[in-house]
């Protein structure tokens, strides 16, 4: 969202699809040229250190920490403090003059604003928010089938914006690309058209729609216990009929797996979610999860094989249904994606 933002007025350089590790962001270092005014880059991170190791290649003067979620939770001990830790590391290694953008709804953010999380930096924090006060606040939030509104209030006026994508987190990600662009002088009108005409990566909850109220939302590029909340709360905000979640296991969980496909068993329970399909030995305890939080058991199918859910979800099929689709990336679950889309008769957004 920032580079459709800044490449509308500037010739920028930005990292392609997830090529966030230490080797992609050496391989950055050769490309970006003079005549590049930005480079927007993302750093990916498995282990401790590694944000530190990015910053040494490319030392950043903008710093952005979207949230702490439990993305490779595995590699922390089970421990969402480690993750807060690592991606601090961004902090304490970009230039310390710097600006750094950070959620005023992430329950870590007033930590990271304080030793040692801080170390050497003298720079600028901005914050974004919804829930809380926040320098860069979205209010009104309004959801269609086709995206998002809201409005910023920027300058003393309130500003309206749309981004076409789903889901409550996507407000969070456009606020700091206003935060940042606005920073860096990008007139409002520039801003509100970089967002409304952002392209949203596949498999990021790409929406298909049919004819007989039948819709498939695909979300099968990842997944962690945070953005399967995620998803199941836009299943449920733009779902129609019968509303029918499909989730597959979470990988690279650790001492987490328990407890953490079992959260988002329960976290559904509580939802307007009609139906669980779950696939792969882990998310049997997202199944038990919703089960023992009350969720109706003959409503719950567990499934040991692709080739098992796809025969239970072909029962399934009918007018007025939504399905989510979720699960890690190695399970392919964009094949389960594809069968839906043909027990349709065709595929078509």
């Amino acid at each position: 969202m920032i580079s459709a933002i800044l490449s509308r007025r500037w010739s920028i350089y930005k990292s392609m699809y997830n090529k966030n590790f230490l080797g992609n962001t050496r391989a950055h270092a050769r490309r970006i040229k003079d005549e590049h005014k930005a480079a927007v880059l993302e750093y990916g991170m498995l282990n401790s250190g590694h944000i530190k190791k990015h910053c040494q290649i490319i030392r950043p003067s903008i710093g952005v920490i979207t949230n702490i979620g439990t993305a490779h939770i595995g590699n922390f001990g089970g421990q969402i403090a480690g993750i807060a830790s690592a991606k601090s590391e961004l902090i304490r290694h970009m230039k310390t003059t710097g600006k750094v953008y950070l959620s005023a709804d992430c329950p870590y953010t007033k930590q990271f604003m304080q030793q040692p999380y801080v170390g050497p930096f003298v720079g600028t924090f901005v914050t974004i928010g919804i829930y809380n006060e926040a320098n860069y606040r979205a209010s009104n939030i309004r959801l269609d089938e086709w995206g998002i509104s809201f409005s910023c209030l920027i300058n003393n006026e309130e500003e309206p914006f749309f981004i076409p994508i789903l889901g409550e987190h996507n407000v969070y990600n456009a606020l700091f690309a206003i935060a940042v662009s606005h920073s860096l002088g990008f007139p409002i009108t520039v801003i509100r058209e970089g967002l409304r005409t952002f392209h949203q990566q596949s498999k990021r909850l790409t929406q298909y729609r049919f004819s007989g109220n039948v819709q498939v939302l695909d979300d099968t590029y990842s997944s962690n216990p945070h953005a399967a909340k995620a998803a199941i709360d836009v299943l449920c905000q733009v779902g129609e009929g019968t509303k029918v979640a499909v989730l597959a296991s979470m990988l690279e969980m650790g001492a987490y797996e328990v407890q953490g496909h079992e959260e988002v068993g329960r976290y559904l329970s509580q939802k307007d979610v009609d139906y669980l399909y779950t696939l792969g030995n882990s998310a049997r305890h997202i199944a038990r999860g919703a089960i023992r939080s009350g969720f109706p058991a003959n409503r719950v199918v567990h499934c040991r094989t692709k080739a098992g859910l796809h025969r239970m979800l072909a029962k399934r099929m009918g007018p007025n249904t939504s399905f989510l689709v979720k699960g890690s990336h190695r399970l392919k679950m964009g094949e389960t994606v594809i069968f839906l889309c043909r027990q349709t008769g065709k595929i078509g957004s």
